[in-house]
C-alpha cells in the first residue's frame, strides 16, 4: 500500500523549535485519534528551514489532509 508523507515547513531562526513543537501536536493527534501511524519526526533542510512530518496510508490521506492541513505532501519511500 502506498504511503504519503505530510510535510509542514518552518523557516527562520526559530524553525527548528517550531518544527519540534509542531511534532508534539502531531503525536498528540495520533494518540487521540488512535491512528496506527509510526513514522513521524523532524528533518533539517538547512539552518533556516526545518520540517515536521508524518507518513500516512493513502487510504487516510484525504481525510487527514483536510483535518491537519499540511503545507505539502509527497509519496513516501523508505529509501
Amino acid at each position: 500500500m502506498q504511503q504519503i508523507k505530510f510535510i509542514w515547513d518552518f523557516r527562520g531562526p526559530n524553525g527548528a523549535q517550531i518544527a519540534n513543537h509542531h511534532l508534539i501536536h502531531l503525536k498528540e493527534f495520533i494518540f487521540k485519534e488512535q491512528l496506527d501511524i509510526e513514522i513521524f519526526g523532524v528533518e533539517s533542510v538547512n539552518e533556516m528551514h526545518h520540517m515536521a512530518f508524518m507518513v500516512v496510508p493513502e487510504a487516510l490521506m484525504k481525510s487527514l489532509r483536510d483535518t491537519l492541513k499540511p503545507h505539502r505532501g509527497q509519496i513516501y519511500s523508505e529509501n
